[in-house]
């Protein structure tokens, strides 16, 4: 019979084992805390403090934030250990932004990294670097992100938090835009996540790797890599990486034309990101489930995916915005309270010297209180742009940052609010649904940067022919939405014809010359389809389709009849 392993009665080895110990490994981690309970009446109070943090972090990483959120903030403001306050303090941060309450994340982000230098365990410091890495490269900061990933790498005594690093890097290079990892990124990156084993952070890098080799087409080497490590990350059970690895997965079965597969693990994704409809792994899960049932001719099954993909890609960017945006009010009101700070100091020290002017010449007392004027007038301007930069990041939200034209979410916004106006003034309103032909093939031929070049073309062709009235919004990838208000379908066919010839005549543009690019047009009207934008994009998404089945570079009205 096999020995057993003695079992430890000292608190402080069994709180240290605890800690190391991954958070995959349920076994090992409820074998300790079992442990720890037996020797309960030996636990100072500062040890107990411990243990609630250690069972919080777990509550935690089985997806359960609402619930270890309170527990980990006491812990923080109630312990008198510094790593302890320091650790429960990042463990919140990585809570706040699951829970989408960016601004509060960032706000604990700076005393967080203002305690840093005060860290002497590696591990501690490294945690810190994590949340940092991680909170900016959320908000779009990717240099940033990468600053704090590197500081991870140089300072890892091992594997298991160089691996971290790697993989924070590779996730910051990423979403940069970048296409894949130097040579020596990849080497090292690869060569530390397979020491580390399978952890959390080495399953994050080889996705991705994965996620690199799709970027560059290579979807049946992506399939490989996700599916040697798939059985491991369902085994590690975090909900998160399980529905990453799922839709990823699916979409790189259906890019190489494996549709029951790709319908598998969308469907997967969806399972387990049950609680987490508005994440990036729904939204592509819905993407891939609409795409297959367009390729499959099935109309029905399609209008519906789409409409849950708009909605969890709808929400998904809102997220986006929110981090972006919480980032920027944050960094505006850090900047506004150090010039508060340093106005008050000064105007303390020209109080100061006021009270000697009062001993001394009118003349000089004079010049003296023009200078407090003109420090108070310095603060004025300061907080006028300050204000007047809180505006601008206020508009930059609600624009696509490629073509300039409204992002989705703003173009429903204002849609649905022209609608209403045209509703209650009993004028008609007519919705276009605008879809470039052929884009895939463009950007696997040219590259994505032609393919940005083609999409700006194609938006300058349209904004020749737009009233200032006119809502132009992008709805994602190559698709547009255009509505045009107080505007009868007699008068709209021929815009949209304009529209149409000016696409398909931007083919010689001098910024991708010799690309031929066309669009296909799917248009609804409120008079016979209702003012409710939903309803009229559902309807204006069937006539495109239409359009795209007849050959593209066409438009067709939506007719309303018995079968809709």
């Amino acid at each position: 019979m096999a020995a057993t392993a003695p079992v430890s009665d000292d608190p402080a080895q069994l709180l240290i084992q605890a800690e190391s110990v991954e958070s995959s490994n349920h076994a090992k981690f409820n074998e300790l805390m079992r442990q720890l309970d037996a020797v309960a009446m030996k636990l100072s109070p500062q040890q107990k403090l411990h243990q609630r943090y250690l069972m919080a972090r777990q509550v935690a990483f089985a997806g359960n934030y609402k619930e270890a959120l309170p527990s980990l903030t006491a812990i923080a403001d109630q312990t008198m250990d510094p790593t302890l306050a320091f650790r429960a303090s990042a463990t919140v941060i990585d809570l706040l932004v699951a829970e989408s309450r960016y601004e509060e994340a960032f706000a604990k982000l700076g005393p967080l990294l203002d305690q840093l230098p005060t860290m002497k365990e590696s591990d501690v410091r490294i945690q810190g670097f994590g949340v940092a890495t991680q909170l900016y490269g959320e908000a779009g900061q990717y240099d940033e992100s990468i600053r704090y990933a590197d500081q991870i790498i140089e300072e890892s005594t091992d594997a298991k938090n160089a691996c971290m690093g790697w993989f924070s890097k590779a996730d910051a290079l990423f979403e940069s835009g970048a296409t894949q990892l130097s040579t020596n990124q990849l080497r090292d990156g690869s060569e530390a996540c397979d020491k580390a084993g399978d952890t959390l952070f080495s399953f994050g890098f080889q996705h991705e790797l994965a996620s690199f080799s799709m970027r560059q087409g290579k979807f049946a080497h992506a399939i490989r890599l996700l599916q040697a490590h798939y059985p491991k990350v369902r085994q590690a059970g975090f909900p998160p990486q399980i529905a990453q690895f799922e839709a990823t997965l699916a979409t790189a079965y259906w890019k190489s034309g494996d549709l029951a597969s790709a319908v598998k693990f969308a469907n997967s994704a969806l399972v387990t990101n049950a609680s987490r409809q508005y994440s990036e792994s729904t939204a592509s899960a819905y993407r891939v489930l609409y795409e297959v049932a367009k390729e499959r001719g099935d109309s029905k099954d399609s209008l519906a995916y789409l409409e849950k993909y708009m909605t969890a890609h709808d929400g998904y960017q809102s997220r986006l915005s929110a981090k972006a945006l919480a980032y920027q009010i944050v960094k505006q009101q850090m900047l506004a309270k150090k010039l508060q700070i340093d106005g008050l100091d000064k105007k303390n020290k020209i109080l100061t010297l006021q009270g000697e002017l009062d001993r001394k010449a009118v003349e000089t007392s004079r010049l003296y209180i023009a200078l407090l004027l003109l420090v108070l007038a310095s603060i004025g301007l300061w907080a006028y742009r300050i204000k007047r930069s809180q505006l601008r990041f206020m508009r930059l939200a609600r624009r696509d940052g490629l073509t300039g034209i409204f992002n989705r979410q703003h173009f429903v916004n204002e849609a649905e609010r022209e609608l209403r106006y045209c509703r209650k003034s009993a004028r008609d309103a007519c919705l276009v649904l605008i879809d470039l032909d052929h884009f895939k093939l463009v950007n696997d031929t040219h590259g994505h940067a032609v393919g940005d070049r083609v999409l700006k073309r194609a938006v300058d062709a349209c904004q020749a022919y737009l009233r200032s009235t006119d809502v132009f919004g992008r709805l994602g990838g190559e698709e547009f939405g255009l509505l045009l208000p107080e505007c009868t379908l007699n008068s709209a066919l021929p815009r949209v014809e304009q529209i149409r010839a000016a696409i398909a005549a931007a083919s010689n543009a001098g910024d991708a010359p010799g690309i031929p690019i066309s669009a296909s047009f799917g248009v609804a009207a409120a008079v016979s389809c209702g003012y409710e934008l939903r309803q009229l994009m559902i309807d204006a998404d069937r006539a495109l389709y239409q359009a795209k089945h007849e050959g593209r570079n066409r438009i067709r009205l939506f007719e309303a009849g018995p079968h809709g």
